[in-house]
């Protein structure tokens, strides 16, 4: 079980990650801190208009590592020695140190997506890995762990990320296929409901939707054996075909349910309004683009279609 707990913690608890250095603490603020994780000193004045724009864009975008990077401010007016030490220019001034060496600075008001560029390049600098990269291999574990079979774990996994991204879509479509996979359909259905109106259009979250709607029309089918044993007897008997399609779906086999739905877009491809056609290509949306059963799904459907 990965635990995200440790990052988290350094979002809700800022103290050290953040503070103020004198000459005199410079040498333990930055020299000796930077031989663990690296740390962001930005040289500023109260006189400096720009030092007030940039001080706080840099403040937030070390807050958002998690802990990645650590920052110092120092007050360039009353460490004149410092300056001096290390060619400063003008203000603002920032430098980032890694073992006790510079490593990476510039001077000026940058916009904050240069901030941002900056201390995702110092980061990587030093051997660490962005937030983003952070979640996406979580993400990528606990889309394992569903595929596996470990559904819990893959939930929590989910939720923690959610704790810190609250925007995160993968992660939503994730924590409802999961609970999907739990047959707790009604707390899927909510969780789908909450997602926030940012990302309601994002493909992950399609994905997720069209998977409930499934999992939700399956929940009124029949058990299984006696669907199969119905189309054994009976192969024309399309609605008995259509209901078994969505048993095998919601027992996770998918590409046993497009079978079924091609063997009845074959026999009769207008039957029921076409609900044949519109059953596969929402199952399509509720796979993953390059899955095997959708690729080769939509290439015997678009043959069915043009022959």
């Amino acid at each position: 079980m990965i635990n995200l707990g440790a990052k988290s913690q350094s979002v809700q608890n800022q103290n050290g990650l953040i503070k103020d250095s004198t000459e005199a603490t410079f040498a333990a603020d930055v020299l000796e801190a930077s031989q663990e994780v690296a740390v962001i000193v930005d040289f500023w004045a109260p006189w400096c208009g720009p030092c007030k724009t940039l001080g706080p864009m840099l403040e937030s975008a070390v807050k958002a590592t998690e802990g990645a990077v650590k920052m110092v401010k120092v007050n360039a007016d009353n460490a004149q020695m410092l300056v001096s030490q290390l060619r400063i220019q003008s203000i603002p001034t920032v430098y980032a140190f890694f073992k006790g060496q510079p490593v990476d600075g510039f001077q000026g008001a940058v916009p904050e997506s240069e901030i941002k560029a900056f201390v995702d390049r110092v980061i990587k600098a030093t051997g660490g890995q962005s937030p983003e990269q952070t979640i996406s291999d979580h993400l990528k574990t606990a889309e394992e762990m569903l595929d596996e079979g470990a559904v819990v774990d893959a939930t929590q996994i989910f939720s923690q990320i959610l704790s810190i991204e609250p925007n995160h879509a993968g992660a939503y479509s994730g924590l409802i296929r999961a609970h999907i996979a739990l047959n707790d359909i009604d707390k899927a259905e909510a969780i789908l409901n909450g997602v926030p109106a940012e990302i309601s259009n994002a493909t992950e979250i399609e994905s997720a939707y069209a998977q409930l709607k499934l999992a939700r029309r399956a929940q009124s089918v029949g058990p299984l054996q006696e669907l199969k044993a119905q189309v054994t007897k009976n192969p024309n008997d399309h609605k008995a075909r259509f209901d078994l399609s969505q048993a095998l779906f919601a027992k996770g086999e998918s590409e046993e349910a497009v079978h079924e739905l091609l063997e009845i877009f074959r026999r009769d491809s207008e039957w029921n309004d076409g609900a044949a056609k519109q059953e596969l290509l929402m199952i399509f949306d509720a796979l993953k683009p390059n899955d095997p059963v959708v690729l080769n799904g939509r290439r015997k459907l678009t043959s069915m279609i043009f022959t």
